[in-house]
């Protein structure tokens, strides 16, 4: 075996009821390398890292670490064979300080048994020089950021000796600026022989932090290239099995009557002067920077956020909507930026997740008619494509496009006509997304009124109809689709647009 390869996975094989997650799939890992592990959602990606650090047992394969065999029994023995996970939910505690955090449950006692609180603190803070960032070791968790949050858990990992850290999706809740932090870091680590597996469904970070790549496509292994001998294009053929040339569909919409208005909207210090309308047929992209309003505005819109002052008509009806419960009897849905926790009860089944909203539809005396709730159940199950093995699968157990597929199912089994997607396609991999893409194309043929909150300019650009750019909470500028570009949005985002008129 290549010195160089210090961890190397043959053949494994992982099966669920129903569902072969894994079919004998092979990956290797070198000293110093950062190795990009890449598929669609449901390809097997979290699978196999969870094999490696000991969430789940292999059903058959082998895994060799620094030329040894080993068979790696729960996460316990994983970190003390140095291998290290951070998963995009961190585990940490809130309450506690950052050095607390950092060796919780490991902290360093005096010959009395009780906590050196000096040792500790000198100990978190090599740690954290050693991977060169700055950290108040003094905060408590719930006082620091995210970008913070993920330093700590890096911190964490390294205490215990890691050599081979696992980052799942580590950049998804970050800002560019916390994002180039975290490569820094990266980098720092390589240099010092720490190995990574980095996985993520941004394209443009592949380029930017990797070494090799592996893609997996349906629990099987697809190759293993260089970053620098691949391009764009033929991975995402890897990934999928097909060219995404046409990744946006093309938009030939049939906007009619007015559906949705909203006069002089205002949320003390949130949101002001806010006026717009959105019609039958059309995508409303809303764009601007974090901190801008965006998903502030579709909170207020469906009445999860108190307004102040304006005025809301739905179709030319002046309407008070005080509650998320009025604006789906008003046929509005609402896909949330954080489906997880808003948008699903991920303990339930796909088919409780997707009747939740309409329970009432499937009442007869109050008894619930179970052969018409599984019957409107399986028709979005298969409308929707919603690869499951069941409509009694947990939705926990399906992958994020999935899970976005089953919120838009819930929506549409309560007839709703208008919707807001907030983010539709974050944490989605990119065959997942064309597939959401058309899904919202073929809503709007049908007359459905969408608004779409993205920070992706390319997806508000290739999926909008017309643009609305938010700034400091109010709407800085109007575009229609053919006066959009990326530089029109960005100026009218920062406060600096130019003459388009």
């Amino acid at each position: 075996m290549d010195s160089d390869i210090i961890l190397s996975m043959s053949d494994i094989r992982k099966e669920f009821p129903g569902v072969v997650a894994l079919d004998d799939v092979s990956f290797e890992l070198r000293k110093g390398e950062v190795h990009i592990l890449l598929g669609e959602n449901g390809a097997g990606k979290s699978t196999l890292m969870k094999i490696l650090s000991g969430a789940y047992q292999k059903d058959q394969g082998q895994i060799h670490l620094n030329g040894k065999e080993i068979q790696i029994l729960n996460p316990k023995h994983a970190q003390d064979l140095g291998i290290g996970i951070i998963y995009q939910e961190f585990n940490l505690n809130p309450h506690m300080t950052v050095a607390e955090n950092i060796f919780l449950g490991r902290e360093p006692v005096n010959r009395f048994g009780i906590i050196d609180e000096k040792k500790l603190y000198h100990s978190a803070r090599a740690i954290i020089q050693d991977i060169g960032v700055e950290i108040g070791l003094n905060k408590v968790v719930s006082e620091i950021g995210i970008a913070q949050q993920q330093m700590v858990e890096v911190a964490k990992a390294l205490s215990l000796n890691a050599r081979v850290l696992i980052m799942d999706e580590p950049s998804a809740p970050l800002t560019k600026h916390e994002i180039t932090q975290l490569f820094e870091m990266i980098r720092r680590l390589t240099k010092q022989g720490v190995s990574i597996v980095y996985i993520s469904h941004r394209m443009s970070e592949l380029y930017e932090i990797g070494d090799k790549v592996t893609v997996l496509r349906d629990g099987k292994y697809i190759g293993t290239k260089k970053i620098s001998d691949i391009n764009r294009q033929d991975l995402i053929k890897m990934m999928v099995n097909r060219d995404l040339d046409e990744q946006y569909p093309a938009r030939n919409p049939k906007i009619s009557e007015e559906v949705l208005r909203v006069e002089g909207l205002e949320r003390k210090g949130v949101l002001s002067n806010i006026n717009f309308k959105l019609h039958r047929g059309e995508i409303l992209g809303i764009a601007g920077l974090m901190g801008s309003g965006r998903t502030e505005l579709a909170r207020a819109i469906y009445g999860v956020d108190k307004i102040s002052a304006g005025k809301i008509f739905v179709r030319n009806k002046l309407q008070n909507i005080n509650s998320p419960r009025k604006a789906i009897k008003l046929g509005m849905g609402f896909l949330t930026e954080d489906r997880k926790s808003e948008g699903l009860v991920l303990v339930l089944t796909v088919k409780k997740n997707i009747t939740l909203s309409s329970i009432d539809k499937y009442l007869r005396f109050g008894v619930l008619n179970y052969k018409d709730e599984l019957k409107k159940v399986n028709h979005y199950i298969e409308s929707l494509r919603v690869k499951t093995p069941g409509p009694n699968q947990k939705v926990l157990n399906l992958s994020g496009g999935n899970q976005q597929k089953v919120v838009l199912s819930k929506w549409l089994c309560c007839h709703s006509d208008i919707f807001i997607f907030d983010e539709p396609t974050r944490g989605i991999d990119i065959g997942a997304k064309a597939e959401i893409y058309n899904l919202m194309s073929t809503l709007t043929q049908k007359g459905v009124a969408i608004i779409m909150i993205s920070s992706e300019l390319p997806e508000i650009l290739g999926m909008s109809d017309r643009i609305l750019v938010m700034n400091k909470g109010t709407i800085a500028g109007e575009l229609t689709r053919e006066q959009a570009n990326q530089e029109k949005i960005m100026e009218y985002a920062i406060g600096e647009p130019g003459n388009y008129n």
